[in-house]
């Protein structure tokens, strides 16, 4: 007996110790990850590669390290995995925070109708060449179109300010459009994860009516999520925003502005709908309040630590092994991208601007990015049914393609082609 109680002490003792040591190798690994972002965002800082290539980078790097040395515990994937989820939520509440509403309803008869064309063809060819060229189901293919009508607005955006031409009618349209873009992307996603098991479940027409019971229900709670966030911004916001002002200085300030929007995103969750759908409301209810906007300068510290965990889990799932199949898919949907946008954006541009500007539109709105990879995760931890890993990988090496070669494109044409000079 006290020989069996002492094996016990040991093996509990052992069993601490093996803990600790694994937890030692996982706060070691976020430092140095931790580290790695900064020298990436200073190192792609003059360069056209957005830093998210690095960041999805540095996960592949990681990732195929563990195919050498096997570090990552079940411990180190779920850390990895809650700090990726509180980055899409830190990733959506700055889009929303960002996006301007007052002033995109200016634009929107212009911008609605290039807006149509753009989010028609670049979903309906990715739908198309999902599901007839690669022979993807219904709900992957339309996981691949949804994705696919989102655009990065950050990185078009950023070539657009060095250039000094963000300010001309064109790249206000930019601006306008990829917030369109978005906002769509968003909604889509939300109406998407709700028919989805549906779709899966069982086919043909009889299914028409449960599916546009469930479209219907979707959408009557985002109606109402909606005019719940309009209230409180309009009636609630600025009083909150006032409240903290007295009570602490900017830093305290910010941390209550990140508080009220992962409770936002959390409500969100608790009706129904995707924490990040949320988390973009929560960005919007804070925008139109100019006094809260102030407040994203020392909110971008706490975006910069959490949000790049989001891209670098993307490269952590992504498969280092990419067979002849998973080429060919890659290959078809990087000509459906760029294809989309270029005819879906650029084509509809000529109604209202010159043959370059319409090119220049088209091009700014190829890369694919957050709401794209968003969209593409949501649907991974779904399982193989919703988006397979040969298929995310696929869209993860389509998101690098477009992120680095768009920007090096738009940059040479916007010397030739200088917006203020049409």
């Amino acid at each position: 007996m006290i020989l069996e109680s002492c094996l016990c002490r040991g093996k509990s003792a052992s069993g601490m110790i093996e803990m600790e040591s694994d937890f030692s190798l996982l706060v070691l690994t976020l430092g140095i990850v931790i580290l790695m972002t900064i020298l990436i965002r200073g190192g792609l800082r003059r360069m056209p590669v957005p830093c998210l290539v690095g960041f999805i980078v540095l996960g592949m790097i990681i990732r195929t390290a563990d195919y050498r040395w096997g570090f990552m515990t079940q411990q180190f994937h779920s850390t990895f995995g809650i700090l990726a989820n509180i980055g899409i939520i830190f990733l959506l509440f700055r889009v929303g925070l960002e996006s301007n509403l007052t002033k995109l309803r200016r634009q929107l008869g212009r911008a609605s109708t290039i807006w149509i064309g753009d989010v028609s063809l670049s979903g309906g060819l990715g739908f198309v060449a999902a599901y007839f060229l690669l022979g993807l189901t219904l709900v992957q293919s339309l996981f691949v179109a949804v994705a696919l009508t989102a655009t990065s607005v950050a990185i078009s955006v950023g070539v657009w300010h060095e250039a000094k031409a963000l300010k001309s009618p064109n790249g206000q349209l930019l601006v306008d459009l990829a917030d369109m873009d978005d906002i769509s992307g968003i909604f889509l996603m939300a109406i998407l994860f709700s028919v989805a098991p549906l779709l899966t479940n069982s086919g043909g027409e009889a299914l028409a009516p449960t599916v546009g019971k469930a479209v219907g229900l979707s959408l009557a709670k985002f109606i109402g999520f909606s005019g719940i966030c309009i209230l409180f911004s309009r009636y609630v916001e600025r009083h909150i925003t006032a409240f903290f002002k007295k009570l602490q200085p900017i830093p305290g300030q910010t941390v209550a502005l990140a508080g009220f929007g992962v409770i936002i995103a959390a409500l969100a969750g608790l009706i129904g709908f995707s924490v990040a759908l949320g988390a973009f409301f929560a960005g919007l209810v804070f925008s139109r309040d100019p006094q809260a906007v102030k407040l994203d300068t020392p909110f971008t510290i706490l975006y910069d630590f959490i949000a790049p965990f989001f891209f670098i889990n993307i490269g952590l799932n992504m498969s280092p092994d990419i067979s002849t199949t998973g080429i060919l898919m890659v290959v078809v949907l990087v000509i459906v991208a760029f294809a989309g946008k270029m005819l879906g954006a650029g084509a509809s541009a000529l109604a209202t601007t010159s043959w370059s500007g319409a090119l220049l539109l088209g091009i700014s709105m190829v890369p694919r990015a957050e709401i794209t990879m968003i969209i593409m995760q949501r649907g991974l931890d779904l399982g193989d049914w919703a988006v397979p890993p040969n298929v995310f990988s696929a869209m993860v090496i389509l998101s690098l393609v477009t992120a680095i070669v768009s920007p090096i494109v738009l940059r040479t044409l916007l010397k030739r082609w200088h917006p203020r000079k049409e």
